[in-house]
């Protein structure tokens, strides 16, 4: 055993009574305590190693273990005033529970109301009950704050002005907003999985675990649904690689440098099951939807032992697949990155430069052409296009990478 192991292993023989004792007494909760306790004890078997064992583990796990009972306090405070903003948007308090036993979920059920455009029904839920700010929704729209506001703005009052009312859903009317409560929770797990903000750190764990959470759930309610399980799998697949995707140092790990042994084995197999289970029944006759497609993709990535042994041909057949569903321009971007794989850096760029007008504000095409660029020599255009990556990203591990690749430039 390391030495970190053991030490951490001390600390939780020794330490684990005093420190969720002493959270129970500060916070009157015993769940709060003993949750707050384990995550102290995890940031220590990841951080330990790196930064080196405290000269008080004590002390470092109770520090932490208060940090992360107070964050969760406040969660639980923002999401009862998302509740009651939700009640007051839709002028009246909400019928009984209906179909759904959890809060949360019933709440973006109800949210997701049909009467609303998708786009429109999407970003006022992620505004009132997923957490994400107006420019963290802007962000994951491509679009300008102000525009954001007034989109949201705009909903709000055609939900008072057509009187629609915060009715709790029936297990009839799941499927005719699921489609919308999906895209919901897909949003949030991206803003978990590569946080937007300024600022921001790598990764937000609690928006991925919440959304994650919330999609079993669905799963539950509608084990036939193929998107739901596509969905599933995609965020599983995409949370097995959060080990291996930040480095020490708080740098972003691109796929092909990241440890693979790190992943999560138990997260790839069950999403590797979801995946088969949907290609079983697209061989019966039902068409794959847009996420059973990305999570065919992340399959296909996690089931290389080295980057080296992707199938980059079988990526790109599921992307055409994906384009003809969502000929969205980030789809294309991330068509034209399996594109380079297969047919070189160069037909790639060609298509990466027409989706100039449709994507300058967003960072990741602009660090998509810069690798692209600098793998054809032209390291001057690379450093331009890494700048303008840099200016946009947000995410502080996304920067502190995109810095590292352009002072590799010659």
């Amino acid at each position: 055993m390391s030495d970190v192991a053991e030490a951490v292993t001390r600390a939780h023989h020794d330490e684990w009574a005093r420190v969720v004792a002493a959270l129970t007494r500060r916070f009157g909760d015993l769940d709060i305590a003993e949750e707050a306790a384990a995550e102290a004890f995890a940031t220590a078997v990841e951080r330990w190693p790196a930064d080196g064992v405290p000269p008080n583990p004590g002390a470092w796990l109770t520090t932490t273990a208060n940090r992360r009972a107070i964050d969760r306090l406040r969660r639980e405070s923002k999401r009862d005033d998302k509740h009651r903003e939700a009640q007051m948007t839709y002028g009246h308090p909400p019928e009984p529970a209906g179909a759904i036993d959890d809060d949360r979920l019933r709440l973006i059920f109800t949210c997701c109301h049909p009467a609303l455009a998708m786009e429109a029904r999407v970003a006022l839920t992620l505004r009132m009950v997923g957490g994400l700010t107006v420019p963290e929704i802007a962000r994951a729209f491509l679009v300008r704050g102000t525009a954001m506001e007034q989109r949201i703005t705009r909903a709000k009052a055609k939900i008072k002005a057509a009187r629609i009312p915060c009715r709790m859903p029936s297990a009839d009317d799941l499927p005719d907003r699921v489609s919308g409560v999906l895209a919901v929770l897909f949003l949030v797990f991206n803003e978990g999985y590569l946080a937007s903000g300024p600022g921001a750190g790598p990764v937000r764990h609690d928006l991925t675990t919440e959304a994650i959470r919330l999609t079993r759930l669905i799963r539950a309610l509608l084990p036939q649904d193929g998107e739901v399980a596509g969905l599933l799998a995609l965020m599983l697949l995409t949370e097995a690689r959060r080990a291996a995707r930040v480095s020490a140092d708080g740098e972003l790990v691109a796929l092909d440098e990241q440890d693979r042994g790190a992943w999560d084995a138990e997260l790839i197999a069950e999403g590797h099951r979801l995946v088969r289970e949907r290609l079983a029944a697209a061989a019966a006759g039902a068409a794959p939807g847009r996420y059973q497609i990305l999570a065919a993709i992340n399959a296909v990535h996690t089931s290389a032992r080295d980057i080296r042994d992707t199938d980059w041909s079988q990526i790109l057949a599921l992307y055409d697949q994906l384009v003809r569903l969502d000929p969205s321009p980030i789809i294309a971007l991330n068509r034209a990155v399996a594109v380079a794989e297969l047919d070189g850096p160069e037909v790639a760029l060609a298509i990466v430069d027409r989706l100039a007008e449709a994507l300058a504000g967003y960072h990741a095409y602009h660090a998509t052409r810069a690798d692209l660029l600098r793998r054809l020599g032209r390291s001057r255009q690379s450093r331009a296009a890494y700048d303008r990556a840099i200016e946009l990203a947000g995410n502080t591990g996304e920067t502190a990478y995109l810095t590292r690749r352009r002072a590799q430039l010659r």
